[in-house]
């Protein structure tokens, strides 16, 4: 099926052309060369490549979910700890602790050490994890990462 060149755009290799649906538009060439055939594949949409504006509305929640999360606690890694599982996405996989079991240096560190392999960004990229959790994961390691300093200050291991 051929293609009326009005339909058409420039596309990043010079044998493909890209129609205004985003359809990737391949030649196939034939022995004679002025006889041109067109094979048309439809491009995935990448949620990776989401446009900003469609996860506006969502990061929006989701960072007043962890500043509700985080209020009072800034630098409490204990409380911060003891709260993760509010904040984390369902089916995250992390157990809750209590804080009783948060008061020792050692049993802090483990903890702190197991938060962070939960949310690490390889470790989700290895899970296929979506971008609603990459992104919770991303800010809730970065105050966890404040918290777990401030604690170090205080209290060195």
């Amino acid at each position: 099926e051929k293609h009326s060149d009005s339909t058409m755009k420039a596309a990043a290799f010079p044998s493909e052309i890209l129609q205004e649906n985003n359809s990737k538009v391949s030649p196939e060439y034939d022995d004679d060369l002025n006889d041109l055939t067109f094979v048309v594949e439809v491009l995935p949409c990448d949620p990776e490549n989401v446009a900003p504006a469609e996860n506006l509305e969502d990061t929006k929640t989701i960072d007043a979910k962890i500043q509700q999360w985080s209020a009072g606690k800034k630098g409490n890694i204990q409380a911060l700890l003891s709260t993760l599982q509010f904040v984390l996405w369902p089916g995250a996989g992390w157990k809750s602790i209590p804080l009783v079991d948060l008061l020792e240096s050692n049993s802090v560190k483990r903890a702190y050490q197991k938060a962070l392999l939960q949310l690490h960004p390889d470790k989700l990229q290895q899970k296929n994890a979506s971008f609603h959790q990459k992104y919770i994961a991303e800010k809730v390691f970065g105050i966890l990462q404040e918290a777990w300093d401030h604690f170090n200050t205080l209290a060195p291991l």
